[in-house]
């Protein structure tokens, strides 16, 4: 039997407040400060490589779109395809925050469920579109939105914590929360070990893109395209670095992180590898594919 000697009681309604009758949830206003936090910084970054608003104005849209539908889709279909895929109710509750009652009526619900490997997918096919009608490069798009992705990524594993969802599995160490939503078990919050990994990668990526600035600068712009190639090739300077890098980061912890999370969904019992580590997988190779030879290529 485990101790609960100096475990955390974790119980927080995850509805803040109500406005005309709809809930407001912790979940959703975590969400809006993450992709809030992100737009700030992006705009930071377009307009430190002096790049138009008329190509800044439209990227919000793109992203918010991309990763809402990313997530969303993702989790219905990677972990729970067998009920949204069985009717026509199930598979319009895909789209819309609301779930059908078996009397014939519906309730609002918010999304519940969504998946990060799915958002990051969405997010990447959004930028493309973007890409396609600004005419900007695909690849410096990536880059100046990877600066900026992490504290998202806090922000929404904090929604997580509020909403006592992705929990860890039963452990003794004195930090555990009970999930009392859940069951009285002493737990792993890892969901806040999430977010705080997240937020010192958000750091280190900001400490990273103010130092090379100046060089990012002349690469995008291309103001002196032989000087930029010149510098060295270990400088994270070049195309595909900070893409590449926020892949790997983000994605090789959730991959470790996930043995000590419990099952997300029953199929996950007796898996070596549960869902979320097998996404995790190709994401980490292409973040270590454009870290270390994506600008070999270009520069080639």
């Amino acid at each position: 039997m485990l101790s609960t000697f100096m475990t955390i009681q974790w119980n927080p309604d995850p509805t803040l407040f109500h406005l005309f009758g709809f809930p407001i949830r912790y979940y959703a206003l975590l969400w809006i400060v993450g992709i809030t936090c992100s737009y700030f910084i992006v705009r930071r970054e377009y307009r430190d490589l002096k790049i138009g608003d008329e190509k800044f104005d439209p990227l919000f849209i793109y992203c918010f779109v991309g990763i809402l539908v990313g997530c969303r889709l993702g989790h219905c279909l990677f972990y729970q395809p067998e009920y949204y895929l069985s009717g026509m109710k199930p598979f319009i509750e895909m789209f819309l925050p609301i779930h059908f009652l078996p009397d014939g009526g519906w309730k609002w619900t918010g999304y519940e469920g969504l998946a990060s490997h799915g958002g990051t997918l969405g997010l990447i096919i959004a930028l493309w579109l973007y890409c396609r009608k600004t005419k900007m490069h695909y690849m410096d798009v990536l880059d100046i939105i990877a600066v900026a992705t992490p504290i998202c990524a806090c922000c929404i594993r904090l929604a997580n914590l509020m909403n006592s969802e992705i929990i860890g599995n039963p452990t003794t160490v004195p930090w555990a929360f009970v999930f009392e939503r859940v069951d009285p078990l002493p737990r792993h919050p890892a969901q806040l070990y999430e977010a705080i990994a997240y937020f010192i990668f958000f750091l280190g990526m900001t400490y990273l893109y103010r130092r090379t600035q100046k060089q990012r600068a002349i690469d995008l712009i291309g103001v002196d395209r032989k000087k930029a190639a010149a510098l060295p090739a270990a400088y994270p300077h070049r195309r595909g670095f900070y893409f590449g890098l926020c892949l790997t980061e983000i994605f090789l912890f959730r991959f470790f992180i996930e043995f000590l999370k419990a099952d997300q969904v029953a199929f996950e019992q007796g898996m070596t590898l549960n869902m979320g580590q097998w996404l995790s997988i190709p994401f980490v190779i292409i973040g270590v594919y454009c870290m270390f030879f994506y600008g070999k290529k270009q520069k080639a």
